[in-house]
């Protein structure tokens, strides 16, 4: 019956209610089923409040983040990366896949992510080298492209942060097994996520090559058409 929170919160997000009063009344509910008194959970919901208030950073954060872009830090980005003839979609999200995997790792974590460093500024530069290499980009190409980004900073996170020791997946499974009297050591739970980590780099570094091939045959097969269209033309008159 305490999972009846759960049900609570998928049934309020189907219905696209507000999140935080779907999230409070859920809390309310399980806390009230497993037999916590109310004072109580209040209690724990400003403790939680106060233990996590540097949180509130992110509201500093965002005119940071508006102002780079309204000085045309996407566009800078993009510029820089299309100066650079070698350079392709799949190098530049390979390199930031890395940077973000090693990054987490270290246990820092705030070093990249969505709004703070892929939407402003990975996502730009990789559409940039695709740009350089074949011009003005379709819309399709153009999702295709920030989703890859997207997903090269999902990918070096979820792997990454599994290698640092106090990491809360790490702990959780610490606490579980220890509650059950099987030994756990967390450093060696660290320890073996390095070769998932290194695994997983590899297979997502193949397939940003193999998405680099796609964007290649693409455009080059369009160009090919392109070119070919007026000769044809030519011999028909």
């Amino acid at each position: 019956m305490v999972l009846i929170g759960v049900l609570l919160i998928m049934i309020g997000f189907i219905l696209k209610l507000n999140s935080a009063v779907v999230v409070t009344i859920s809390a309310l509910v399980t806390g009230i089923i497993a037999g916590i008194p109310v004072i109580d959970i209040i209690t724990q919901f400003g403790e939680a409040f106060t233990t996590n208030r540097y949180m509130s950073i992110l509201i500093i954060t965002l005119p940071v983040i508006g102002l780079l872009e309204k000085n045309e830090l996407q566009q800078q980005a993009a510029r820089i990366v299309r100066k650079i003839k070698s350079i392709t979609v799949g190098r530049v999200l390979t390199m930031y896949l890395l940077i973000r995997e090693l990054g987490a790792a270290l246990g820092l974590n705030s070093l990249g992510g969505h709004p703070q460093t892929v939407r402003p500024l990975i996502a730009p530069m990789a559409e940039g080298a695709a740009e350089a290499k074949y011009g003005k980009l379709p819309e399709k190409e153009q999702q295709e492209i920030r989703a890859q980004a997207a997903a090269a900073d999902n990918i070096g996170l979820f792997f990454g942060e599994d290698i640092f020791v106090a990491v809360g997946a790490i702990l959780l499974m610490t606490g579980f097994f220890k509650q059950n009297n099987i030994p756990a050591d967390p450093i060696a739970m660290a320890l073996w996520g390095i070769p998932t980590a290194i695994f997983a780099f590899i297979v997502h570094a193949i397939r940003l090559r193999i998405f680099d091939k796609k964007l290649n045959q693409r455009f080059r097969n369009s160009e090919k058409q392109e070119i070919e269209t007026p000769i044809r033309k030519k011999h028909q008159l």
